[in-house]
């Protein structure tokens, strides 16, 4: 029984019968593929009529088994990160946000504990949709804060979900179709202290 070897690590193919390998392309036998699994398990594979269809097979074989690993990483990223709360994410990401100055740190303490964690905090990270983050912004109308508080909140919200979203957690951006707050800082208007009335003194009269 002859076989025919491919590039390393693809397995190889061959024909159990009578025939040379140089009459494989012409004789009516099936070819048998020989591979090792993502397992490393050897592994037989009978049935394919034509060495072109032989080759498709080991190739996507080969394929999957490259990928495995990162697909194998990518299940664990989601496993480990999609189980936490977003309290718990949201500190790890904080510790990464490095180029913050000291008084954007503050403001984001501020929004964290008044406005975000609140209603966000025990929230697991798979659980996120934008229905989740639209539901956060209605939330924060119903309570009363401003719109440049909802802006900025919805921005730190947005800003840690992109992260996940990047590590692998969602499918979807979760806040993709997400209508933010209607903020507009150069549209704000500062009322001007009211002006003050000029009055002309009275005239007096002097008795003689």
């Amino acid at each position: 029984m002859a076989t025919k070897s491919l590039p390393h690590g693809m397995g190889t193919f061959y024909k159990d019968c009578e025939h040379p390998q140089s009459r494989w392309s012409k004789c009516p036998h099936d070819y048998t593929l020989r591979y090792r699994n993502a397992a490393g398990k050897q592994t037989e594979e009978a049935g394919f009529s034509t060495q072109e269809k032989a080759i498709a097979r080991l190739t996507a074989v080969y394929q999957e088994k490259k990928a495995a690993p990162r697909n194998r990483s990518k299940a664990d990223r989601i496993q480990k990160y999609g189980a936490m709360q977003f309290r718990e994410y949201t500190a790890e990401w904080k510790a990464g946000q490095r180029d913050l100055a000291e008084s954007s740190l503050r403001t984001l303490d501020s929004l964290l504990e008044h406005h975000i964690l609140p209603t966000l905090g025990s929230r697991r990270m798979s659980t996120f949709d934008h229905k989740v983050v639209d539901g956060f912004i209605r939330t924060m109308e119903r309570n009363g804060a401003g719109l440049a508080t909802q802006s900025n909140a919805f921005d730190k919200v947005k800003s840690v979900l992109l992260d996940a979203y990047r590590l692998g957690i969602y499918t979807e951006n979760p806040v993709l179709g997400v209508k933010p707050p209607q903020y507009d800082p150069e549209r704000a208007v500062i009322p001007s202290p009211p002006s003050s009335a000029t009055y002309a003194p009275l005239a007096t009269t002097g008795s003689s």
